[in-house]
């Protein structure tokens, strides 16, 4: 059985408005496309290493290697958490929305062509849950939300997703690590 999308998110995602904005981005983001050698290779390269999630999975095992046991299952938790979220992105919520990648010419550095639909990132979609849960864990919010901000971007930098699809990904993950924060708190801070 396919899950189909509300008729309200087909017209918002085809709505002239969000069409017009993913236009404007994209020809300002292919017009400086190439002018900076560093910034194009860095966003290539944390797309990359965002790939499945193996940049928050890292995260976590570094977490879980010097932080203590409590630091071990929180990360393991997390870990799992991000798991399930990638499943049910890019299961069956991509495939409720059968979206067409922005087409964004050759590129210059080593990317992954995705397959998937557009719709919603994936990539946003578990930095915003890794975000949401590595803040409540660790703290440091700017960092992890910045770093959650830059790999949703480098996202529309190479060219693989629109602007909405970025940000359509960071709510669902968001609220898909929020929800997870509910029904699987982390483990209780030692005193």
């Amino acid at each position: 059985m396919k899950l189909v999308a509300p008729p309200g998110l087909i017209r918002a995602i085809d709505h002239p408005v969000t069409r017009r904005i993913d236009e404007r981005v994209a020809a300002r983001v292919d017009e400086r496309r190439g002018t900076n050698p560093l910034l194009d290779r860095s966003a290539y390269a944390l797309s990359e290493a965002a790939n499945h999630s193996l940049l928050w999975h890292g995260i976590n095992a570094v977490d879980a290697l010097v932080g203590g046991p409590r630091h071990r299952r929180a990360a393991l938790r997390r870990s799992i958490i991000l798991g399930v979220e990638q499943a049910v992105v890019n299961g069956p919520l991509k495939s409720t929305i059968e979206r067409e990648r922005p087409l964004a010419g050759p590129h210059d550095h080593p990317l992954r062509t995705p397959v998937t639909s557009s719709f919603p990132s994936g990539h946003a979609s578990a930095s915003a849950c890794a975000a949401t849960l590595l803040s409540r864990d660790l703290r440091m919010a700017p960092l992890w939300w910045g770093l959650a901000a830059a790999v949703a971007w480098s996202r529309v930098h190479v060219g693989v997703h629109h602007t909405s699809d970025v940000v359509a990904g960071a709510v669902v993950g968001r609220s898909l690590g929020r929800v997870a924060g509910l029904i699987w708190p982390p483990p209780r801070r030692s005193r």
